[in-house]
């Protein structure tokens, strides 16, 4: 992206959408406003946009629709949706599709603005390692990653994670406490030992049944533990907030 980023914001709230104009081209950003999703897809045909803020209840067309046309003309915009509903299913349906995050209304500027500096920074790149022994967990986490531009493997065993760990160096690894033979916790533990900057988020859908094993994975430096079904939101918050650390203590 270039120094400064070109910005689109889709609202059919025309004051909302000035508000955040007005502030974000004080920081020097260049600005548009489009006030539904037909008219974004037009402009967006005309002219590339780094970001873009979408909101998701809008009239003639619903935000979700207008980013999925808008990813078919420009694949590579980072799109933010935005909603003050609970929209649930259409959030979860954006960020499957590869919308960079969501923010929920009342806007916050601020919060706005370390978004915008989160997407233009380099974070893509970035290794990471899913362990699950259920495919579709990791299909549908791998295909949401590698659209935020993050490198993944798999392993459905432990033993195939502690191989692949001791074979590259991941930024972060998600495993499920319950895998066949080795569980999670003794998967997490070998790795350690493997390379012991891995940062590690344990995942589990049985949250009483595990509730043990996850505490001693965190006494153990597990950075987080996710609980099945898997919150995508949260996720891609997480993995973005460990980058963001382990970028910080690099640069310190």
């Amino acid at each position: 992206m270039s120094d400064s980023a070109n910005i689109l914001i889709v609202d059919d709230n025309v004051s909302q959408c000035k508000t955040m104009a007005f502030i974000m081209q004080r920081k020097g950003y260049t600005v548009s406003i489009a006030e539904n999703g037909p008219q974004a897809i037009e402009m967006v045909e005309k002219q590339p946009f780094d970001i873009i803020f979408m909101d998701i209840k809008m009239p003639l067309m619903n935000g979700v629709e207008a980013y999925k046309r808008i990813k078919k003309i420009r694949p590579d915009t980072k799109v933010m949706m935005m909603t003050a509903y609970a929209v649930e299913d259409l959030v979860q349906q954006a960020l499957e599709e590869g919308a960079f995050g969501i923010i929920y209304k009342p806007i916050d500027i601020e919060k706005i603005l370390e978004l915008v500096e989160t997407a233009r920074q380099n974070n893509e790149g970035a290794l990471i390692l899913v362990v699950d022994d259920d495919p579709s967990t990791c299909t549908t986490l791998k295909n949401i990653l590698i659209k935020k531009g993050f490198r993944v493997g798999i392993a459905h065993t432990g033993e195939e994670a502690i191989e692949t760990a001791g074979q590259e160096t991941y930024d972060i690894i998600f495993i499920d406490m319950k895998l066949p033979t080795l569980n999670g916790l003794e998967t997490y533990l070998a790795i350690k030992k493997v390379n012991p900057r891995a940062v590690a988020v344990m995942m589990t859908g049985y949250r009483q049944e595990m509730a043990e094993l996850v505490e001693t994975a965190l006494y153990n430096n597990a950075y987080a533990c996710l609980y099945k079904p898997l919150n995508m939101k949260e996720m891609l918050n997480l993995t973005n907030e460990i980058l963001e650390r382990k970028k910080e203590k690099k640069d310190g």
